[in-house]
């Protein structure tokens, strides 16, 4: 493959700017990081297959730059390895989006996270290739005039050249574009620990083959610490244990699955790891020595963040077997289920062992090569069964649903209310029965109120008991809720008695979780009932805001639209307004929170800033034109407010001040929108819920004390 020096490696079937679009920017700050050191074991690895005595090696070197209050400001990142390096062949892989054919992880879109974080990446890679040495050089980037090309790619050169020593690749990060502050906290050490967490899987299957690793860290560009992870850093094999599996085939009645005399040595490695570098516990099946990180087995007698003595379990599991079933796919692994084979399987099918068999089998050998976690299991069941008795939940509905050992109590409910939503399905026409009669029904007659109080008792009697149970739950929950609210209004939480006081975070998680997209398990009902129903997000800077999977902000502005976003030192892409919500096209909703110390007033215009920026420059698709404001704080003095911004005005009932509807300008042509803001207290959001809260739990509690009467 020619590819000519400086020139861009334009894509042919596809468009990087979809792709930009497609792939989000993980959430995972450091992904790019260990994209490169991924690709860096993958290189090595390659190179060993032609020459296994080779010592493969990677240096991280951290560049920082010193503050004026005693903290690091990052630079730059690079990492190197003296892998196979960047020749024709695996040029070409890099440059194919998404390629599937066997390799170490990465699918080739983990790379994207290169540009999504970084301004430019730089390759700089020394190679041999047909008995020559060269030097290729190439740069990744997503600035315009990179997509204008529809490439994420520039090739600066690749030469013939005579240098002497050992062939390396060099990967350079520079200028970051996350906001994050986990690359300024980066330092040898703590870079180490993230390392280490992160690929503690694949360092415990290859301990004693791994790579020298080495993290340099420096300041002002002079090196200042050094550290190395070697194989005293990685837990070894605490036990093994060897497990016979027998081979199954199609009877000769071709009607049924049958065991057969062949069997199939299987081995479980068992690794005990600090719960501060292992997050999870795992049981991972390994082909020829690689990690197959989806592949249907799991650990059914923990969940996966139980720790026992502060260690968590890795399990691997190897065997010929495995070996022999993979494949040319990257990660795939062609083990059939029982239920797929007995479905395409005939007599001339080969014999096979089934993915279910491994599951239960390993997992039985777990529990005796520990016996610990089998107590682990039990306090489980027994938590189950506890959960039970305390929400009442049916044992018949109980028996119908699968429950896993690494269920959440929230998911268990989950699943139970699901079940439970299934069985209502049988009563619907008892309900539609009921509901009919009402066209009977006459207002003006005298008997009206016992005639309505009949039905109504029908509708109560078909609906069942579970289902006012878990009604009463629901509004017994908003209950505690609103105690929560009080108790941190009250600064009387434990959290805020060592130090913390009060923050807007406290109230805002309470609320709707910051950074989620989840409006329905939000507790925003507390503002308004409607708005859990709303699609929303939290926390989210505007230039990432998506609707329905698109981007919603403008990726591209014209010349003097990015000078003004970027204007006065700031960047007004990347705004986080605390809670965005959609009921409807063409409407939004910003919620912003202020500490209780902080004086509202002087925070008027920022929700009518928020919201001309997304009038203005999302895109043509998304033309928001009626937005409703709510500012909410508790130092909130209305002189000051009505001093500052005339047009608000008090309102009728509670202690709120509210603005009828404001113009919000367009520019370039749009049309203008407006804007209905309330400036309002916690203490009178509070008040006004708990009033609305009071009313059901009061009719739901006595409904139910009526209702297990009757039983």
């Amino acid at each position: 493959m020619a590819i000519a020096d400086q020139t861009y490696i334009a894509a042919t079937d596809l468009s990087f700017a979809g792709v930009l679009h497609d792939v989000k920017k993980s959430r995972t700050a450091l992904q790019p990081i260990w994209e490169a050191i991924t690709n860096a074991l993958e290189s090595i690895k390659i190179r060993q297959q032609t020459n296994p005595a080779h010592e493969g090696k990677i240096a991280v070197n951290i560049y920082v730059s010193e503050t004026t209050t005693d903290s690091y400001e990052f630079v730059k990142l690079s990492v190197s390895d003296n892998g196979v390096g960047f020749n024709d062949h695996e040029f070409q892989r890099f440059n194919t989006y998404k390629l599937t054919s066997k390799g170490f992880k990465n699918l080739g879109s983990g790379r994207i996270q290169f540009v999504q974080y970084f301004d430019h990446t730089i390759f700089d890679s020394y190679f041999a290739q047909e008995g020559k040495n060269f030097h290729r050089k190439f740069t990744m980037s997503r600035k315009k005039e990179f997509l204008d090309k529809n490439a994420l790619v520039y090739h600066d050169f690749c030469k013939e050249t005579n240098a002497a020593g050992e062939l390396t690749t060099t990967l350079t990060f520079i200028t970051l574009l996350e906001d994050s502050n986990i690359y300024n906290s980066l330092t040898a050490e703590t870079f180490k620990a993230f390392l280490v967490e992160r690929y503690i899987s694949y360092f415990c299957t290859n301990r004693d083959t791994l790579p020298e690793i080495t993290i340099n860290f420096f300041v002002q560009g002079k090196i200042q610490s050094t550290v190395k992870v070697g194989a005293s850093d990685i837990p070894g094999i605490e036990k093994t244990e060897i497990i016979q599996l027998t081979y199954k085939e199609i009877s000769p009645s071709g009607q049924i699955v049958e065991s057969t005399d062949k069997t199939e040595s299987f081995a479980i490695d068992a690794f005990k790891v600090s719960k501060d570098v292992l997050k999870t516990n795992q049981l991972k099946l390994s082909s020829k020595g690689e990690i197959i990180e989806e592949s249907g087995v799991t650990i059914e007698s923990l969940s996966e963040h139980d720790h026992i003595k502060g260690n968590k379990f890795l399990f691997i599991v190897s065997s010929g077997y495995i070996d022999s079933r993979d494949t040319n796919i990257r990660g795939q692994l062609n083990i059939p289920s029982q239920d797929n084979f007995s479905k395409g399987g005939d007599l001339f099918s080969p014999r096979e062992i089934f993915i279910e068999d491994i599951q239960q089998r390993v997992n039985e050998k777990i529990i005796q090569m520990y016996p610990e976690i089998d107590e682990v299991k039990k306090n489980h069941l027994s938590q189950f069964t506890e959960l039970k008795e305390m929400f009442g939940l049916d044992e018949r509905t109980a028996q119908d649903i699968h429950i896993s050992i690494n269920d959440t109590e929230t998911k268990i409910l989950e699943k139970f209310y699901e079940a439970e939503a299934r069985k209502a399905a049988t009563i619907d026409a008892s309900i539609k029965e009921s509901i009919d009669k009402l066209n009977k029904l006459d207002t003006t007659a005298d008997n009206y109120n016992e005639e309505l109080k009949k039905e109504v008792n029908k509708l109560v009697k078909t609906i069942p008991i579970q289902n006012k149970i878990s009604l009463t739950h629901y509004i017994a929950r908003r209950k505690l809720v609103l105690d929560l609210f009080q108790k941190i209004l009250d600064r009387s939480l434990e959290v805020q008695q060592s130090g913390r006081r009060f923050d807007e975070a406290l109230i805002h998680n309470l609320m709707y979780q910051q950074h989620s997209g989840d409006s329905e398990s939000s507790d925003l009902w507390i503002l308004s009932e409607d708005f859990i129903y709303f699609k929303g997000s939290s926390e989210e800077q505007l230039e990432q805001l998506t609707l329905d999977g698109k981007k919603v902000f403008k990726t591209q502005f014209s010349e003097e639209v990015e000078r003004y976003l970027t204007s006065l030192g700031e960047n007004r892409k990347v705004k986080r307004p605390d809670i965005l919500l959609f009921p409807e096209e063409g409407k939004c909703i910003i919620i912003e929170f202020k500490t209780p110390d902080t004086n509202v007033s002087q925070h008027l215009t920022q929700i009518d800033s928020y919201a001309n920026l997304i009038r203005n420059y999302t895109e043509d698709e998304f033309q928001i034109v009626q937005f409703y404001g709510y500012l909410i704080g508790e130092s909130i003095e209305p002189r000051d407010v009505l001093g500052r911004v005339s047009s608000y005005e008090h309102s009728y009932q509670f202690d709120y001040l509210f603005r009828p509807a404001t113009k919000v300008i367009g520019f370039d042509g749009r049309s203008d929108g407006a804007i209905y803001t309330e400036v309002i207290k916690y203490s009178t959001l509070l008040r006004r819920a708990q009033q609305r809260n009071k009313i059901f739990l009061t009719k739901l509690t006595q409904g139910l004390v009526t209702s297990l009467s009757d039983l």
